[in-house]
């Protein structure tokens, strides 16, 4: 019997709805939790690769450096170092003792031989030059008379000979006429000879005299000033409050290199060799040199060799103490305008790796390595020539291995 419509509950048949609030707060959380999730993984990933290339063990390398060299260097048969000296120097002090009244040269003077450098005190030494002079005047003024007493008893005897010979007189008074000719031709000869010793007196005096200037033995300049006027000098310093040398002369046009060879290479090096010659205080300058002379002589401390370079041409800005860097050549070759050379970036043929068909280098940073791309030059011995991706004074890999790529973390060997 069908239920009547009063009956039925109607409310039953409603649909229920959450609330619309509750629906859209769900999103939200749902978008977040990716969120973090992708977050937690990145850092995950970003921990690991940290973790692994911080704990990875660093690989061993050797390095090198990217320098600059000019062509005859790096053909060149072996280089060395010294020193600019003078050939020619000298120390120049008094030959007597006394104080020094004048000093005429500043350092860096220029002198010649003969020129009156400094002068001690001489009016003592002048006094006495003075006074021998005077003993020479009374000398040949003893000389005179003596002469005269001599022609007197010249005539004296010529006159008693005839009569003696006459026996007109007796023989007493011929003795006597010749005994005064005797001593009087006695007294010339005395007088003859102080006159000489005077004279040699005054020759003395005047070597004293020219004792007191200090003069330079040859042409040169000025190195040092070692003494002032009003101080002591003296031979030697013969005593602790004076000076020995006055000033130090060096003739620049006499200037070369003295640099030390290793007895295991001085069998290359011949007399008469030319040789490049680099200063540091002129690095953008490059001279022309030869090999002087081999001392023959070792060096048992050092087990080098001295040997000395003469410069071809002369330069006013070389001074002596200057460092110097000597590249010995070959003497059959032929030596080019070095002058106007220009220096190029070199770099041991062992630090060049290939990979893909390119040059690569690895450039050391800090406690990585960069492989960078190279461009080489011409050949030079045992060198390349860097004409792009590197520069002067960078550190560069030696022989690496297949393993190492950029940002490999390296060791370098000491």
């Amino acid at each position: 019997m069908p239920t009547p419509a009063a009956s039925v509950d109607l409310s039953k048949l409603k649909i229920k709805r959450e609330p619309e609030s509750r629906r859209d707060s769900d999103e939200p959380k749902k978008s977040t939790g990716i969120i973090i999730a992708i977050i937690v993984v990145a850092v995950f990933v970003g921990a690991y690769f940290y973790f692994k290339n911080s704990f990875s063990a660093a690989t061993e390398v050797e390095t090198t450096t990217v320098s600059l060299m000019y062509p005859s260097q790096a053909n060149a048969l072996l280089t060395a170092s010294g020193y600019v000296v003078a050939h020619r120097k000298a120390a120049i002090a008094s030959k007597g003792t006394g104080k020094l009244v004048l000093l005429n040269v500043e350092e860096g003077d220029i002198v010649n031989k003969g020129d009156v450098i400094a002068r001690i005190e001489f009016a003592d030494v002048e006094a006495s030059l003075n006074q021998t002079k005077a003993n020479v005047n009374v000398a040949k003024a003893g000389l005179e008379q003596a002469k005269a007493e001599q022609y007197e008893a010249q005539k004296t005897f010529d006159r008693v000979k005839p009569l003696y010979d006459s026996k007109l007189i007796s023989q007493q008074e011929f003795e006597s006429a010749d005994a005064r000719l005797k001593r009087a031709n006695a007294l010339v000869t005395s007088a003859e000879a102080g006159i000489v010793a005077a004279e040699a007196n005054v020759t003395a005096l005047e070597v004293q005299v020219e004792n007191t200037y200090i003069r330079a033995p040859f042409d040169g300049t000025i190195l040092n000033k070692n003494a002032e006027v009003g101080e002591i000098v003296a031979p030697f310093a013969a005593s602790a409050s004076s000076r020995g040398a006055v000033v130090t002369i060096a003739d620049m046009k006499s200037i070369e290199v003295e640099a030390d060879v290793s007895e295991s290479n001085i069998e290359r090096v011949k007399v008469g060799s030319p040789t490049e010659i680099v200063l540091d205080a002129v690095p953008d300058k490059r001279y022309r040199g030869y090999v002087h002379k081999i001392v023959p002589t070792a060096d048992r401390g050092k087990a080098t060799v001295l040997t000395k370079i003469r410069f071809e041409q002369y330069d006013e800005r070389v001074l002596p103490e200057m460092s110097a860097k000597i590249s010995f050549l070959n003497k059959n070759e032929k030596q080019t305008t070095i002058e106007n050379a220009k220096p190029i970036l070199s770099l041991r043929q062992e630090a060049i790796a290939e990979r893909d068909g390119k040059k690569i280098a690895f450039l050391v940073k800090g406690e990585t390595v960069e492989e960078v791309s190279v461009q080489l030059g011409q050949t030079m011995g045992a060198l390349y020539e860097i004409t792009s991706g590197l520069a002067a004074n960078d550190k560069v890999v030696i022989r690496p291995n297949e393993k190492l790529q950029s940002g490999s973390k390296v060791k370098v060997k000491e």
